[in-house]
This record gives C-alpha cells, sequence and structure tokens, in this order.
C-alpha cells in the first residue's frame, strides 16, 4: 500500500509540475520563453518565427511579446511590448546601423525620419557585433521608451512613442524586413 502510494505521488507530482516545454516555444532549435517581464510588465509570447534568406538561409529566430488583451493590430501603438532575436551567423554592428536606418525610412515619411534622426543615429551607436546564439532584444514601455539589450545587458535606450514605433515598424511595419517573418510574430499565440 505505502508504495503504491508513493508510486501514485511521483507520477502526479510529475504531471502536476509543468515541464520546460510547456513554458517555452521552440523556432528551429531556438527556445523562447512563453512570459517575460519587462520592467513591471509582464508580457506574453504573440507569435515567433524564422527569418530565412534566399528562402533556405537561416538569418535569426524571433519572437514578439505583448500584454496579453493587446490585438496584433495594436503592435505598434504605445503599448508595451518585447521582440527579441537569435543570430544563427556573425553580424556587424555596422551592419545592423545601416539595416536600421534604411528600413526605418521605408515605413515613415522623411519628415518622421528627421522628427527622431538623432534617435535613430543613438540606436546605430549602440549597436555591437553578434555572433551565433546572440539575442538582441528591443523592449519598449510606454513613457519610459526604447531599451536595446544584448544577450540581457542593456545598452541604453531611447524616448518617444514616435521612436518606438518607427524602429518597431522594421519588422512589424507595413514594409518590413521580411513578410512571412512579420505575419509570423502577429500571428497571435
Amino acid at each position: 500500500m505505502k508504495r503504491n502510494l508513493c508510486g501514485f505521488l511521483i507520477v502526479m507530482m510529475l504531471v502536476a509540475t509543468p515541464s520546460v516545454a510547456s513554458l517555452t516555444v521552440d523556432v528551429d532549435g531556438v527556445r523562447f520563453d512563453k512570459t517575460v517581464n519587462a520592467m513591471d510588465q509582464r508580457l506574453h509570447l504573440h507569435g515567433a518565427g524564422l527569418l530565412k534568406v534566399m528562402v533556405f538561409i537561416k538569418a535569426y529566430a524571433g519572437a514578439l511579446y505583448l500584454p496579453e488583451s493587446v490585438p496584433s493590430e495594436n503592435v505598434l501603438k504605445p503599448v508595451a511590448k518585447q521582440l527579441v532575436l537569435e543570430y544563427f551567423h556573425p553580424i556587424k554592428g555596422e551592419d545592423f546601423a545601416r539595416a536600421t536606418r534604411k528600413k526605418i525610412a521605408d515605413n515613415a515619411t522623411a519628415d518622421q525620419v528627421n522628427g527622431i534622426q538623432s534617435r535613430i543615429d543613438n540606436l546605430a551607436a549602440m549597436y555591437r557585433d553578434v555572433k551565433p546564439g546572440d539575442r538582441y532584444a528591443l523592449t519598449y514601455i510606454p513613457d519610459r521608451g526604447t531599451t536595446l539589450s544584448l544577450n540581457g545587458e542593456a545598452l541604453g535606450s531611447i524616448p518617444g512613442d514616435d521612436f518606438a514605433r518607427a524602429v518597431f515598424a522594421i519588422w512589424l511595419g507595413a514594409n518590413p524586413i521580411d513578410q512571412k517573418f512579420r505575419d509570423q510574430l502577429l500571428r497571435g499565440s
């Protein structure tokens, strides 16, 4: 009797204890948590995907986090959000800066770009070279700004809802880096 009770309790503990797999999502071997804490905000995985270039070269895996009640169509509004990207190949910091400037210009008017140019330059100066497995995270908290982090270390923050909208539009706007990747991030969980 004691032996059966002990076995039963062990099985119940295993069933009741969430596995690591249930707390994460896997994107081509890259694991992303289903929830994250961003300052005082609890954000939930909204979508995750894989960006490929030239159809078959994996560039990076990414995950978008939003408050649970925020629908995809409000992603560029001033709501808390985090975008995490894990890279499969080394990339130079100056390449990130160049791509950032181009994609912001692709998603904003010339006046909008002029209004945030100094903040774009500040972001460009924060970028570092990455190697495979490194993770950049962009986190926006309303009234606090957008923070760029590399492997969990904050590199700096930039104020402004207008800046956050412009930088997140790189991946989530009307003219994103890749529409399939954008759609994977916005599909909702």
